[in-house]
C-alpha cells in the first residue's frame, strides 16, 4: 500500500535510477519571483473518482467512467518533462495535491505564490461541480493527478505554449511566484479559505 510513508499491511518500494545531461535536471529550487507557474492536463479527477467510490461525491455512471481511469491507470508525464528541460526553472509531479506539491517548490526555492482559481485546467465533470466544496478540495489538494507543476519566466511563454501544441498536451498558466513567502489562491479577486492542501505522509 503505497511507498515507505504510508501505513498499511504491505509495502513495497521500487527504486528506478536513470541519467541526466548535467544542468538540466527539473530541480524544486529553482523558481524566482516573477515566473510563471504552469500545470499540465486537467486537475483533480482521479481525487474526485476516490470522492465518489468513498460517497463523497454522487456522479453519474458516464462521469465516473470517464474520472476513474485518472485513479487507475494515471500517465506520467515524461515527454513534457524532457520538453521542459533548459525552460523549466523548477518543476514536481501533482501527487500529493496542487498545493502541496507546488508548496514543496516554494519551500525549497524560498518564495512564495499566487494562484488564480478560475485559471485551473478542469475536465467537463468537474466543472459541473466545482462549485461543491469537496470538489474544489479534489482540484486543490486531491493529488493522484501526476501531472506536472512547473514554473518559468514570462519571457519562456510562448515557448511552452509551442510544446504544448507538439506534445499534443493542454498546458495552463495558473498564477505567479512572489518573492515574498506564503501561498494564496484567489479566486474572483478575493482569496479563497484553504482547509486543506493535500496528502501528509507524516500525518
Amino acid at each position: 500500500m503505497g511507498g515507505d510513508t504510508t501505513r498499511g499491511p504491505l509495502t513495497i518500494c521500487v527504486q528506478i535510477i536513470g541519467e541526466v545531461p548535467p544542468g538540466l535536471a527539473l530541480r524544486r529550487d529553482g523558481a524566482h519571483g516573477g515566473d510563471e507557474i504552469w500545470v499540465s492536463g486537467v486537475l483533480g479527477d482521479a481525487a474526485l473518482a476516490l470522492a465518489n467510490l468513498q460517497r463523497r461525491v454522487e456522479l453519474m455512471p458516464l462521469e465516473s467512467a470517464s474520472c476513474l481511469p485518472r485513479l487507475r491507470v494515471p500517465l506520467p508525464r515524461v515527454e513534457l518533462g524532457l520538453a521542459l528541460r533548459g525552460v523549466a526553472s523548477a518543476a514536481i509531479d501533482i501527487s500529493d495535491g496542487l498545493l502541496a506539491d507546488l508548496g514543496h517548490i516554494l519551500e525549497s526555492s524560498g518564495v512564495g505564490a499566487k494562484i488564480h482559481f478560475e485559471a485551473l485546467p478542469l475536465s467537463e465533470v468537474a466543472s459541473r461541480y466545482i462549485e461543491q466544496e469537496v470538489v474544489q478540495n479534489c482540484v486543490l489538494a486531491g493529488g493522484d493527478d501526476y501531472e506536472l507543476c512547473f514554473t518559468a519566466p514570462p519571457e519562456k511563454h510562448a515557448e511552452i505554449l509551442s510544446i504544448a501544441q507538439q506534445i499534443g498536451l493542454p498546458l495552463a498558466c495558473i498564477g505567479i511566484i512572489k518573492n515574498t513567502a506564503g501561498l494564496s489562491v484567489l479566486r474572483a479577486g478575493q482569496a479563497m479559505t484553504i482547509k486543506a492542501t493535500g496528502f501528509d505522509h507524516f500525518s
